[in-house]
């Protein structure tokens, strides 16, 4: 195997790899739930932002929120990792 070959290919991964990694970063993904929570992720799987609607607190139901929250957060997660198999299909990179 030549080495010279080799050593080219895993430099061009490395780049392909962090150009992957600076378009996710700058990618974000909005998750909802019920329309009353919302959250921002980037790429990354990072939450940016969380907002929630007055009418989903409720003082006497405080586990409805909590099941709200955990749902947008899902729903973004899911968006994220759909993004990261877009941004990463075709390539043969091990890891990846």
């Amino acid at each position: 195997m030549d080495m010279k070959r080799l050593m080219k290919q895993m430099q061009q991964a490395q780049s392909a790899a962090n150009r992957i990694q600076e378009d996710l970063a700058a990618k974000t993904v909005e998750g909802t739930a019920s329309g009353l929570v919302s959250v921002t992720m980037n790429g990354h799987g990072k939450v940016q932002s969380l907002k929630i609607k007055p009418e989903a607190v409720d003082g006497d139901d405080v586990e409805a929120l909590e099941d709200l929250i955990l749902a947008a957060i899902q729903d973004a997660a899911g968006q994220v990792d759909e993004l990261q198999q877009d941004a990463t299909r075709g390539l043969q990179i091990p890891g990846f």
